[in-house]
């Protein structure tokens, strides 16, 4: 059913042809396997390297990449059929705003599917030229080099045609890689920002309790009823966001506590590099990195935004005209809704745009620190 969905159709269907999920047939264990042994070869790299500091940390910026690219295929098959469910709520509940033909919510579903099928390409786009600028960075080298420093032990990987061929298996494997990596955060990016689309919808209802029961000729029953769809509607956003947690949590501090050393590294990088190819190179790793954390960033924060609005939402429908015990029902919404749900970072804070900044801000302080030390 979810084919109809734009936000999240083209995510589902790559994960889906590589077998991540839905579909359950050896494409899954041939990209997690040659992916795993790719890692294990760099790693390996990484301890015997006797390289300078600019390729230790290119290769450590590689390194992070394919362990995360692995870690989000392995939670999805560990928790495939909780994402399945959460994919279902997800499809349950948009159609369910469909069938309501009201033109505010069909428009802002038309809006989301549009961004989030604009974000799912520009993600590929910018990961695809990552991967040229894996590809390109030997050819801009003064030496032979591979793509990602890695070591099969017991060969000598840059000697002929044991360089020629594991450039090849290296340029091969990294599309892969990118497809396993990019659908993924696209699809939770897309995940939050139906779940923005959800709030936005409460709001309207309950912005249009107003003028549908108007003070001096409601019916009180109708009026409670509607109240009471309100509110459970309000707890099943709060039960969505919570999956979204459940599945995500401790990656978005994995991925936070990496990518923050990376981009100070990154940056340092920018200082010591040689060459416009080079610089260029490492610019369109930086880029990738931010765009990957800002599209998170953002969507989260605004989704926390949109929780908050409720509160005001809530307070629009003219409360204090309603007899008591809808009247303290109305309180309890607005007084959940002021402590939003939130997307969580390892279950402990809130992601959003302050979050980044300071992660920006704390990025920079440590590379003006190596700078000062390295001049």
């Amino acid at each position: 059913m979810f084919e109809d969905i734009q936000l999240i159709y083209m995510n589902i269907k790559i994960l889906r042809f590589w077998a991540l999920l839905y579909d359950k047939n050896l494409k899954r264990y041939v990209c997690i396997g040659l992916a795993s042994f790719h890692i294990f070869t760099q790693i390996v790299y990484m301890m015997s390297t006797n390289e300078g500091l600019t390729g230790i940390i290119r290769n450590s910026y590689m390194l992070v990449l394919w362990i995360n690219t692995v870690l989000r295929a392995y939670l999805l098959l560990v928790d495939h059929d909780r994402y399945l469910a959460l994919i279902q709520k997800l499809t349950e509940a948009y159609y369910d705003l469909l069938s309501l033909n009201d033109s505010y919510i069909s428009e802002i579903l038309g809006q989301v599917n549009n961004v989030g099928k604009l974000m799912a390409r520009g993600n590929l786009f910018f990961g695809m030229l990552t991967s040229m600028g894996f590809g390109l960075y030997p050819l801009a080298s003064s030496e032979r080099v591979l793509p990602f420093g890695s070591r099969i032990p017991g060969l000598n990987e840059y000697e002929s045609p044991y360089y020629e061929l594991w450039y090849v298996f290296q340029m091969l494997i990294t599309p892969m890689g990118c497809c396993m990596y990019i659908p993924y955060t696209s699809l939770i990016v897309g995940l939050i920002m139906f779940g923005i689309v959800r709030c936005k919808a409460l709001q309207h209802r309950l912005r249009q309790v107003a003028l549908k029961h108007p003070h001096g000729d409601r019916d009180p029953q109708e009026l409670r009823e509607e109240i009471i769809a309100c509110i459970r509607y309000q707890q099943s956003i709060i039960e969505y966001m919570d999956h979204i947690n459940e599945l995500t949590t401790m990656m978005f501090l994995f991925e936070l506590m990496a990518f923050s050393a990376l981009l100070c590294a990154l940056l340092f990088m920018l200082i010591i590099v040689s060459g416009t190819s080079q610089l260029i190179i490492v610019c369109m790793y930086i880029n990738m990195i931010l765009a990957q954390i800002l599209a998170l960033y953002w969507y989260a924060n605004e989704l926390r935004e949109q929780n908050l609005a409720v509160a005001t939402a809530a307070y629009e429908t003219e409360w204090f005209t309603f007899d008591v015990p809808l009247r303290k029902n109305i309180l309890f919404m607005m007084m959940r809704a002021q402590r939003p749900a939130s997307i969580l970072l390892g279950n402990i804070r809130p992601i959003t745009l302050e979050l980044f900044q300071n992660l920006l801000n704390t990025t920079y302080t440590f590379f003006t620190v190596l700078k000062r030390v390295y001049g």
